[in-house]
C-alpha cells in the first residue's frame, strides 16, 4: 500500500490490484462513536449523495454514473470498535478498459470531492425535502435493524455487555435522534467535522495517484482544517459477575446471543490464536457449536460465534425453540470448555486454518476487503501485512488455541423470547 499525506487530515492510500477489471474507491470520515452525535452522522452521508454542486440531483447524479459505463457510487456508517465512520464508496472499470482510454478514476474522484466538498445548500442549510426523506431513510434502517431477530439479538447482547462503553452505541444512533435532525444543525454539523476529522482516501485498482492528488487538492482550496481527534480503541475489560438479560417480543423463535470477553484484539500477538480457537469453537460447518449444538443434538436451527477485532469481543448467536434455552446455553458452554481442555481434533484443527486461510487468499480479488482491513490497521496503529498475517495463522499451534481460549471470559447471556 503506498500512502500519500494529502494535508494533516487526509491521506490518500493506493492498493495496486491491476489484474482486476475495476477499480473501487473508498472515502472514510472518522469520528468517535458518540451517543450525541451517532444519529446525525448516520444521516449526513445519505444527504450528502443526493446531490452537489456538480449534480445537483439524485437523478443528475444517477445520469452521470451511467454514462461513466456503469459507474456506482454509494455512502452509509459503519461501526469500527470506538470509531464511527461515515463511507463513501464508488466502482468504475480500469482507466485502461475504457473504450478510449478515459480517465474513470480521476471522473469518479471529482463526483465524490464534489458530493463531499460541494453539497447542495440553501440558506445556510441543507434542503428540506432531501434531509426529510433521508431522515426516513435512516429511520427504515434502524427499524430493520429490530425487525431481523438474529441481527437484533446480537445487538442487544454487545449493547447490555457494553453498558457505559462507546461500543454500546447502535452506529444508526436512535430513532429519537435521528428525527432531532434539522437541515439546519445538520449543515452547521457538518461544517464543524469536515475539517477537523481523519478522512482517509483509498483506491484500489490501477490508477494514477499524483493526478487523483491533484484533483483531491482542487477541493481543499481555501478550508482551513484543524487536528482530529485522536481515538483510543478501548478493549473490553473483565467484570466479576456474568450479567443475565431476558427480553420478551412477539417472536416465534428464540434467540440465544452469549458475549464473552477476550482482552485481546486485532493488536494483540495472540489475535491470530484466537481467530483459529474462534473457527473451531463456532465459525464455519466444521465449529464445535455447529457439530453438537445444532447437528449432532438438534437444539438450535443456526449457531455460531464471531469476533469483534476492535474490542475483543466474541458473541455467540443461536436461533432455538423456546424450552431449549439452558440446553443450548449448557451445550454452548460445554463446548467452549472442551476448546480450552484441548479437545481439538486434527480434523478440526486443519480444517479450520484451510478455511481461515483460503478466505484470506480470496482477498486479493476483493478490493472492498482490501480497503477495510487496511483501514482496521490504520484505525488499531498496525501495518497492513496480510502475507504476515496468513503465515502467522499458518503457524498457529494447538498449545497457542489454548492460551488464547484460556482468556475467553463469560460477560452476558442474553435471551429472546415470546411474550
Amino acid at each position: 500500500m503506498k500512502s500519500i499525506q494529502i494535508n494533516n487530515n487526509i491521506s490518500l492510500h493506493y492498493i495496486e490490484m491491476k489484474k482486476l477489471k475495476t477499480t473501487v474507491t473508498g472515502i472514510y470520515i472518522r469520528r468517535k462513536l458518540d451517543r450525541e452525535e451517532a444519529a446525525i452522522n448516520a444521516v449526513l452521508p445519505y444527504v450528502l449523495k443526493s446531490g452537489c454542486k456538480k449534480y445537483p440531483t439524485v437523478s443528475e447524479i444517477g445520469k452521470y454514473l451511467q454514462s461513466l459505463y456503469g459507474a456506482s457510487l454509494s455512502g452509509g456508517v459503519i461501526k469500527n470498535g470506538d470509531n464511527q465512520v461515515i463511507f463513501f464508496d464508488a466502482e468504475t472499470i480500469s482507466d485502461k478498459y475504457t473504450p478510449e482510454n478515459e480517465a474513470l478514476s480521476g471522473e469518479m474522484i471529482k463526483l465524490m470531492m464534489s458530493v463531499i466538498f460541494e453539497p447542495m445548500v440553501s440558506d445556510n442549510a441543507f434542503i428540506e425535502e432531501t434531509v426529510e426523506r433521508e431522515k426516513k431513510t435512516v429511520i427504515n434502517k434502524i427499524k430493520a435493524m429490530i425487525n431481523d431477530k438474529r441481527t437484533y439479538a446480537k445487538n442487544r447482547c454487545i449493547e447490555e455487555m457494553c453498558e457505559g462503553d462507546a461500543f454500546a452505541i447502535s452506529k444508526y444512533g436512535t430513532e429519537e435522534g435521528v428525527n432531532s435532525v434539522t437541515p439546519k444543525t445538520l449543515y452547521e454539523h457538518y461544517k464543524k467535522i469536515l475539517t477537523s476529522s481523519r478522512i482517509d482516501i483509498f483506491v484500489c485498482g490501477d490508477a494514477d495517484c499524483e493526478r487523483l492528488t491533484e484533483e483531491i487538492n482542487k477541493y481543499l482550496v481555501g478550508l482551513n482544517f484543524t487536528p482530529y481527534e485522536k481515538i483510543d480503541n478501548t478493549k473490553l475489560k473483565y467484570k466479576d459477575k456474568i450479567n443475565k438479560v431476558t427480553d420478551k417480543m412477539d417472536v416465534t423463535q428464540g434467540k440465544l446471543a452469549i458475549g464473552f470477553v477476550t482482552d485481546i484484539n486485532a493488536a494483540d500477538k495472540d489475535y491470530p490464536a484466537l481467530v483459529v480457537a474462534n473457527g473451531i469453537y463456532g465459525s464455519g460447518t466444521q465449529s464445535k457449536l455447529f457439530n453438537n449444538v445444532r447437528e449432532k443434538l438438534s437444539l438450535a436451527y443456526y449457531a455460531s460465534s464471531s469476533i469483534n477485532k476492535y474490542k475483543g469481543i466474541i458473541t455467540v448467536n443461536a436461533g432455538i425453540e423456546f424450552e431449549n434455552f439452558q440446553k443450548a446455553y449448557d451445550e454452548s458452554i460445554l463446548q467452549l470448555d472442551n476448546l480450552k481442555k484441548g479437545e481439538i481434533s486434527e480434523d478440526e484443527f486443519n480444517f479450520t486454518i484451510n478455511t481461515i486461510i483460503n478466505a484470506l487468499d480470496t482477498a486479493y480479488d476483493d478490493q472492498r476487503y482490501m480497503q477495510l482491513y487496511s483501514l482496521d490497521c490504520l484505525y488499531l496503529g498496525t501495518v497492513p501485512d496480510l502475507e504476515g498475517y496468513k503465515n502467522k495463522i499458518k503457524s498457529v499451534t494447538k498449545e497457542d488455541i489454548v492460551r488464547a481460549a484460556a482468556k475467553i471470559k463469560e460477560d452476558t447471556v442474553y435471551f429472546l423470547t415470546k411474550k
